[in-house]
């Protein structure tokens, strides 16, 4: 969901190198559409959703580029044509890629005009309509650990009266705008000591008690599975992460119909369907494609 571009150059030229040509430059229809998301669970199921929904909708072939990487190199792969489509998240694209400041209270169609602007400004790549959910962060502690804290300035007052360990992914460290120390400057924890984990094992840890507070995803299935107590961001400090499909305008041009096919999409996912979708991956073991798949039956988006 949302990772820095700092620091990240050197790994994204050497991945973008091993990928080679994947995606559709060449401006035809009968080649695949290039599909891709980031190394995590919600965006292993979010790329099978749009692609099976494009197959069934369109005559158009679909490849899958599973897992390609985060933000970091998921950006110039579509600027170069290496991919075609992904799913970002808006509060990412605003800070994280764009690098401009959220402001106070800005509404989610507010940050979704100014991403779609300044990525079709920037990289000839363009915002399609949400998907229906947002996947932003709660900062979450374990319900057994004896804090009592509903908001993040709850767990502030906390942090400064007891030993607490934080633990969050690596890219989370180095994210400007919405990573760590923009929320220390705004929430002024005291922390005893960082962990930097895995996004997929940080909740793990939390539920061990290895460490005592994760920056958890809204949309995480382990949140409720683990029993876990989230906090409400009362500073506003994250911006809005509603999560919406990403193109490349030229591959608007090769495959008329793709804008309008993705577009039917907007707003059919909820934030808890994305939870429940995850848990299945996360905690029951089933396969991203075949939970894409009951999804899109389930909703009768596609035939059995």
């Amino acid at each position: 969901m949302k990772k820095a571009l700092v620091g990240m150059g050197l790994a994204a030229t050497l991945l973008l190198s091993a990928c080679g040509d994947g995606g559709n430059s060449s401006g035809d229809a009968s080649e695949p559409i290039v599909v891709s998301g980031k190394p995590w669970t919600e965006q292993y199921i979010l790329p099978y959703i749009l692609g099976m929904y494009i197959e069934e909708k369109t005559d158009y072939e679909v490849e899958y580029k599973d897992g390609l990487g985060e933000v970091a190199i998921l950006t110039p792969a579509i600027e170069n044509g290496d991919i075609d489509v992904y799913v970002e998240y808006t509060g990412t694209g605003l800070q994280s890629v764009l690098e401009e400041e959220l402001e106070l209270g800005e509404s989610s169609d507010s940050v979704l005009k100014r991403v779609r602007e300044g990525y079709e400004d920037k990289f000839n790549v363009t915002w399609l309509e949400p998907l229906g959910f947002e996947n932003t962060y709660t900062l979450a502690y374990s319900k057994d650990s004896g804090y009592d804290a509903e908001t993040y300035s709850d767990l502030v007052e906390i942090s400064k009266q007891e030993e607490m360990v934080f633990g969050a992914p690596h890219a989370f460290y180095e994210r400007p705008g919405d990573g760590y120390e923009g929320m220390i400057a705004t929430y002024p924890f005291t922390f005893s000591e960082t962990e930097s984990l895995d996004p997929n094992v940080m909740y793990e840890a939390l539920k061990q008690g290895d460490v005592d507070v994760i920056p958890a995803f809204t949309t995480d299935g382990r949140i409720e599975r683990f029993d876990l107590q989230t906090t409400k961001d009362d500073k506003g400090f994250f911006p809005k992460y509603d999560a919406a499909p990403v193109v490349r305008m030229e591959a608007l041009e090769t495959y008329p119909e793709l804008e309008d096919t993705l577009n039917e999409l907007a707003g059919k996912i909820t934030e808890k369907e994305m939870q429940q979708m995850n848990a299945r991956v996360d905690i029951d073991g089933e396969k991203a494609e075949d939970v894409a798949r009951d999804f899109l039956v389930g909703k009768g988006l596609i035939s059995e």
